[in-house]
């Protein structure tokens, strides 16, 4: 039989024919492990753009909340598949309207599974006009997932619909896993924060940590970092590529990942990459992390309090072997709960042969109440 057609929607720039040319990691995310015999992949197409194209383009994203000028262009490839991946709602809910624009009575439709990051968190904040288009267009996925319990909750909560919480991973290639055998802080102890998503909460590892020559500490981000998060102990550095990344975490004694309260996992990406260089982590109990690690690998902490965070600082320094002890921790539970983007990718093939089996016993119970069948009676693959 022929392989179920997946298409992964991905956000302009990602395409893995662009993204790291000439290294051949597949896709940043990790879903290219899915392609099998079962499972045929292709991904979304960046289209060469010049600057007009890309300010229209933009700009309707800045309006809709979503790129679907990105996403009409890879119509084809998406209209033609059986089952649709993505990985946050600025591209499921671009592939809904899409969908929806060409919907066909009769036939199977493309399979929706619609992930989403941010969206739960902004939800409060939007006005009726999106909520209600954001409903409309979530209607039309067929599965909802997100990275973190939090968010999941938050669907029931918000749409009235299950959705399943899938365990983002880490590239072991790019960061391959060294349990630690020795640790010792340097003097000042040098602490590492890296991320530019917007719940870093800068101004509270600066209250916990600057003006203190004990201290050495570097943030690594894009983003603007406010009056507040400034002191001559704590240098804001400039983080480019893989190699420049992994020097700081080298550098570093510790990891510490200052949070604000959000619910969609926010620093797990920087917490996989610590466990796997075995770099004890500080980090704010928040945004559901505790699905990834327990209390056994990282030291947790309140938000917005920059105490609570100085006190972790200087109970991991002052204690080297608990310190050592909790970075193995890290990296043997990373290990055991195969939090890898391999995993991620598995993720999504269990739940896509969910959804097609659900598909077939749709077509089954319609057959025995005496409707028509669509065209395609059995998933690809089964």
């Amino acid at each position: 039989m022929s392989s179920t057609q997946v298409h992964v929607h991905l956000f302009y720039g990602a395409d893995p024919r662009r993204y790291r040319k000439g290294e051949n990691i597949g896709c940043l995310y990790g879903y290219h492990h899915a392609e099998s015999d079962e499972f045929a992949l292709d991904y979304s197409e960046d289209a060469a753009e010049r600057a007009p194209a890309r300010f229209l383009r933009r700009a309707l994203k800045a309006v809709l909340g979503f790129d679907f000028i990105h996403t009409w262009r890879n119509r084809r490839a998406l209209l033609r598949s059986d089952v649709i991946w993505t990985h946050t709602e600025q591209e499921h809910l671009a592939v809904a309207l899409l969908l929806l624009l060409h919907a066909q009575k009769g036939g199977d439709r493309p399979l929706l599974l619609a992930q989403s990051v941010w969206l739960l968190d902004r939800w409060a904040g939007y006005g009726a006009l999106r909520r209600a288009l954001y409903r409309r267009l979530l209607t039309r996925a067929d599965l909802l997932t997100t990275l973190a319990s939090e968010n999941a909750a938050l669907c029931s909560r918000y749409f009235g619909r299950t959705a399943r919480t899938v365990l983002y991973g880490l590239n072991t290639n790019d960061f391959p896993l060294c349990p630690p055998t020795q640790w010792r802080p340097h003097e000042p102890v040098r602490v590492a924060a890296i991320g530019n998503d917007r719940d870093r909460d800068w101004a509270t590892l600066v209250a916990a940590l600057g003006h203190d020559a004990r201290y050495e500490v570097r943030i690594a981000t894009r983003r603007r970092m406010p009056s507040s998060a400034r002191a001559p102990n704590v240098e804001v550095v400039r983080v480019s590529g893989l190699q420049q990344q992994r020097a700081l975490y080298e550098w570093a004694d510790l990891i510490v990942v200052p949070l604000r309260p959000n619910t969609h996992a926010s620093g797990i990406t920087v917490m996989l990459e610590a466990a796997a260089l075995g770099k004890p982590m500080i980090a704010t109990k928040v945004g559901a992390l505790d699905d990834y690690f327990d209390e056994r690998a990282v030291s947790w902490v309140a938000p917005f309090d920059p105490q609570q965070l100085r006190d972790a600082v200087n109970a991991l320094a002052s204690q080297p072997a608990r310190a050592l002890e909790q970075a193995r921790e890290a990296c043997g539970q990373l290990r055991e709960r195969e939090l890898t983007t391999q995993h991620y990718a598995q993720q999504h093939v269990q739940l896509t042969r969910e959804m097609l089996l659900e598909r077939e016993a749709r077509h089954a119970r319609a057959a025995s109440a005496g409707g028509a069948l669509p065209a395609r009676q059995l998933p690809r693959g089964m």
